[in-house]
């Protein structure tokens, strides 16, 4: 299960604090954002910067964002932080609890966070076209187990690679329906390894994302840094002949307008099958 977590909290109006905002398609942050109420012990959770020059780049003040694996909230943090709207959801109770303790702060000009248990396979609560940013980490299949198979539904449970792109193209169908029109998705996820071979699973998700109806805007790539079992690994790379995965794929997809002409990118950035 989630482990418990005493956020940083505060009873005043924060700042917010400025940080360089990317520029290419690498990103490296060898030192976690630790601002405002952000969780570093929350396994699995991706950097504030990401979320930061997300939200900065594809979305304005006053819009409204959806995290539907919010986790510990990180989205809803920096879209508080940048004074955007934003609804947070997610399967485990536990993620939903920090994720709420984590808003427990002021800041100015206001704008409303909502967190709420929720499968984002089903946001049939949700109306078309809601929303003008989805901002996301999904896991890794089963590499990080959030609750050790005692919800019923979690991703974090499966193990088959074709099971979790079934679940995941679930979602991708209902993130391109609640999205706006020429609006931005952005999905970070990362690769594993099996029998010392390389699993692709970014790009098996990206397929499912294309598939959906998304085109891709972006793949960024996200160094690794401080992970907890590399030096572990180490000795064992080099006598089984591997490389370490020490990066992640943030893709960063676009809904099309209705009746848009995307003959010039059918052969490029999406689905061979449209």
């Amino acid at each position: 299960m989630v482990k418990s977590f005493e956020p940083n909290l505060f009873d005043g109006i924060i700042d917010v604090p400025e940080i360089q905002l990317e520029w290419n398609t690498v990103w490296s942050f060898p030192e976690r954002g630790a601002w405002a109420t952000h969780n570093p012990k929350y396994r699995g959770n991706f950097a504030p910067q990401i979320a930061r020059n997300i939200i900065e780049m594809y979305s304005e003040k006053g819009d409204t964002i959806l995290d539907p694996m919010v986790g510990a909230g990180t989205t809803l943090i920096e879209a508080r932080l940048l004074a955007r709207n934003a609804v947070g959801l997610d399967i485990n109770p536990g993620a939903v609890e920090l994720a709420e303790a984590a808003l427990l702060f002021k800041h100015h000009p206001a704008s409303e966070q909502q967190v709420k248990v929720a499968d984002a396979r089903d946001l049939s609560f949700l109306g078309d076209e809601t929303f003008d940013l989805v901002l996301t980490h999904p896991p890794y299949m089963n590499i990080i187990k959030y609750s050790d198979g005692k919800i019923a539904g979690d991703l974090s449970n499966i193990g088959s690679l074709p099971k979790f792109c079934d679940e995941i193209e679930t979602i991708a169908g209902e993130l391109f329906r609640v999205l706006k029109a020429d609006k931005y998705c952005a999905i970070l996820i990362g690769d594993t390894r099996k029998g010392r071979h390389y699993v692709p699973l970014a790009f098996r998700v990206l397929e499912r994302f294309l598939k959906v109806g998304f085109v891709l805007k972006e793949d960024i790539v996200k160094v690794q840094h401080n992970c907890k079992y590399t030096e572990r690994w180490r000795w064992k790379a080099k006598q089984d002949k591997f490389y370490l995965i020490m990066h992640e794929h943030l893709f960063v997809f676009r809904k099309p307008r209705v009746g848009e002409d995307l003959s010039r990118l059918r052969y490029s950035c999406i689905s061979n099958s449209l």
